[in-house]
C-alpha cells in the first residue's frame, strides 16, 4: 500500500517558521492583500488573541487589556502543538490503561475533529511507533480499533445527518420522555453540585475543553439519571465546550448513556469511579464520608448496581454495567441501525462519498478555496491541489450565536483553538454567513469557481448548494481511513470492522504480521 508520511504535503513557504512572538507562533503570511472586515492574523501574545475573540464574538469588555489567557483553553490549537502527543504515542501503554484517568490516552481528538491530523497520518504514527518499538501488530490493535471507531461515526453521521438528534430507540430506562427536563439546571452549570468528582469534570470540561472519556460517560450518566435531564441538553452543553466536539461521536454515545440507542441505560457506581480515578475525588468529598445513596447528604453513587436501578428507574429495565469499552475520542458505542423508513438518509451508506461537485476541477482556472473546521491542517486536498490560491475560513457567526437558553452555542475556548489552528494556514479569516462571504470572497478575486474538500456535517451541504448556485464548485475528497469496495453495513461497529480491519492493517509492514 502507498503511503504518504507526515511531512512533505505542502510547499516550504507555506510551513510556520517556529520562532514565537511572546507565546504565539506567527502566522503565515498570505500572498494576496487583505480587506476590510478580514480578521487579524497576527498577534503579540494569546493575551491579544483572547481579547479579539470577546471584540468579535459579542464578549465586550471595557479594558480589553484585562483579558488574561484563561479565555483560552491550555491545549493549544495548532500543527506543532499536534505534532507533540502524535510523536509521543504509546500503543501498548495506551492499550493496557486507557479505562484509567491518568492512562496513556492521546490527547489527540482535537486535532483529528478538525483536521488537523487525518486519520491516515494517525494510523502511520502508529505503525510507525510498532516498528520502532519492534513491536507487532497485537501491541497497537487497541488504537487502531478507535481509529476505527471514529471512521465508523463519521459514516453513521454521513448517513443518519441531523437524525443524530432524534431518539435512535425507545428509552431502556423505562422512563417516559415528560421525565425529563429540558435546560442544564444552574448548579450543574456553575459547578456547585457538592460532589467532588461531578464538579471536577464540569470544571476541566468549561475550562481546559476536553475530559477523558471515562469522565464523560459519568457526568453524562449523572446528567441524565440522576438529574432527569434530556440527553440534548447535555449534549449540546458538550458541543459547546469541547475541543473535539463532533455531533456524531458526541450526541450517539449520549445516546448510548441514556438507553435511547442502546438495550440498557449506563450507569456507574462509587466503586468503578474509584477504581479508574485512583479515589482522588472521593478523598475530598464531604459527601463521600456522609453515607451511600439513600441517606441525605450521602454519596448517591454509593450502592450496588441493583440498588441505583431501583432508586433510579424502579422498573425491570437492566442496567449497563461500566465494563464498556472506553475511548479516548467521546467515542462510546452502541450499535447503529440504518434510519427509518419515514426518515430519508442523507446520503447512501456506500463506503465512498460521492462527489458533490458541480464542475471539474481541472476546468477552474482561478478558483478561491473554501477552508471549513473539518480540514484545518496541511492535508486539505483543495489547499493541496491549488497551492498559493486565495482561500477563505469563515466563522460561521449564525452556528455560533445560536443559544439554546445557556449562552453561544460555541464557547471562546473553541473558537480559540480553532483560531490557532488557522493561523498555521494561508487562509483569509472573516466572521460573518458562510456562503455569503465566499461567493463575496471569490467576486474580490474574480475566480470561476471555488474548490473545497468534503465535509461530513449536513450544514456543509446546505451551505456547498448555495454556493454551487452562484459560482462552479468543486468538493475534493479527503483521504479515507480505509478503503472500502461496495456498500458497508452499519447498523453494528462489530460488521464495519470485519471488513475495515484487514485493510487497515494490510498497509503494516512491522514484524510478525498476523493474518486474519
Amino acid at each position: 500500500m502507498s503511503r504518504e508520511r507526515a511531512g512533505g504535503i505542502l510547499p516550504q513557504r507555506w510551513r510556520p517558521a517556529r520562532a514565537t512572538i511572546g507565546g504565539m507562533e506567527p502566522a503565515v503570511p498570505l500572498a494576496w492583500p487583505p480587506a476590510t472586515g478580514d480578521l487579524p492574523r497576527t498577534f503579540a501574545d494569546r493575551q491579544a488573541l483572547a481579547a479579539e475573540l470577546h471584540a468579535c464574538f459579542g464578549h465586550q469588555l471595557v479594558n480589553p487589556a484585562a483579558v488574561d489567557t484563561s479565555t483560552l483553553s491550555p491545549i493549544r490549537g495548532g500543527r506543532a502543538a499536534a505534532l507533540a502527543p502524535l510523536a509521543a504515542l504509546d500503543p501498548v501503554a495506551y492499550g493496557a490503561s486507557r479505562n484509567h484517568l491518568d492512562g496513556a490516552v492521546t490527547r489527540l481528538s482535537p486535532y483529528i475533529r478538525h483536521g488537523v491530523l487525518t486519520l491516515p497520518e494517525v494510523r502511520e504514527a502508529v505503525f510507525a511507533a510498532l516498528a520502532a518499538r519492534g513491536q507487532g501488530r497485537s501491541g497497537g490493535e487497541k488504537l487502531i480499533n478507535e481509529l476505527g471507531w471514529r471512521d465508523y461515526w463519521q459514516r453513521v453521521w454521513q448517513q443518519l445527518g441531523e437524525g443524530i438528534w432524534d431518539d435512535r430507540e425507545q428509552g431502556a430506562s423505562g422512563l417516559p420522555p415528560a421525565a425529563y427536563r429540558e435546560g442544564l439546571p444552574d448548579d450543574i452549570a456553575r459547578g456547585r453540585t457538592g460532589l467532588a468528582c461531578i464538579d471536577a469534570f464540569r470544571h476541566q470540561l468549561v475550562h481546559e475543553g476536553w475530559l477523558h472519556n471515562h469522565a464523560r460517560m459519568w457526568l453524562a450518566a449523572y446528567l441524565v439519571h440522576w438529574r432527569r435531564v434530556r440527553w440534548q441538553t447535555g449534549a449540546r452543553w458538550f458541543l459547546r465546550h469541547l475541543l473535539d466536539g463532533d455531533p456524531a461521536s458526541n450526541n450517539l454515545s449520549w445516546q448510548w448513556v441514556a438507553g435511547t440507542f442502546s438495550a440498557k441505560p449506563y450507569l456507574f457506581n462509587r466503586a468503578n469511579l474509584e477504581r479508574f480515578s485512583g479515589g482522588r475525588f472521593c478523598r475530598a468529598c464531604p459527601k463521600a464520608q456522609g453515607g451511600g445513596a439513600g441517606r441525605p447528604g450521602g454519596c448517591p453513587f454509593e450502592a450496588s448496581y441493583e440498588q441505583l436501578g431501583e432508586r433510579l428507574f424502579r422498573s425491570e429495565a437492566p442496567l449497563r454495567a461500566p465494563e464498556a469499552p472506553l475511548q479516548d475520542q467521546s467515542q462510546i458505542r452502541p450499535p447503529v441501525q440504518s434510519p427509518p423508513a419515514s426518515r430519508a438518509p442523507d446520503s447512501a451508506p456506500d463506503s465512498q462519498p460521492r462527489r458533490a461537485a458541480a464542475a471539474p476541477a481541472g476546468r477552474l482556472q482561478r478558483p478561491v478555496l473554501w477552508i471549513h473546521g473539518e480540514a484545518l491542517g496541511q492535508a486539505n486536498p483543495a489547499l493541496r491541489a491549488h497551492p498559493g490560491g486565495p482561500a477563505l475560513f469563515v466563522f460561521d457567526r449564525p452556528l455560533i450565536e445560536a443559544s439554546a437558553g445557556q449562552g453561544p452555542a460555541i464557547s471562546l475556548k473553541r473558537l480559540g483553538f480553532l483560531y490557532e489552528c488557522l493561523l498555521d494556514l494561508p487562509v483569509t479569516l472573516r466572521a460573518g454567513a458562510v456562503a455569503e462571504e465566499v461567493i463575496a470572497f471569490a467576486a474580490r478575486h474574480g475566480a470561476d469557481g471555488v474548490v473545497t474538500s468534503r465535509a461530513v456535517d449536513p450544514r456543509f451541504k446546505a451551505l456547498a448548494a448555495t454556493i454551487g448556485a452562484a459560482l462552479p464548485l468543486v468538493v475534493l475528497e479527503p483521504e479515507p481511513f480505509v478503503q472500502l469496495e461496495g456498500p458497508v453495513d452499519l447498523q453494528r461497529f462489530s460488521r464495519y470492522w470485519k471488513r475495515a480491519e484487514r485493510a487497515v492493517w494490510a498497509g503494516f509492514e512491522g514484524p510478525c504480521p498476523v493474518a486474519g
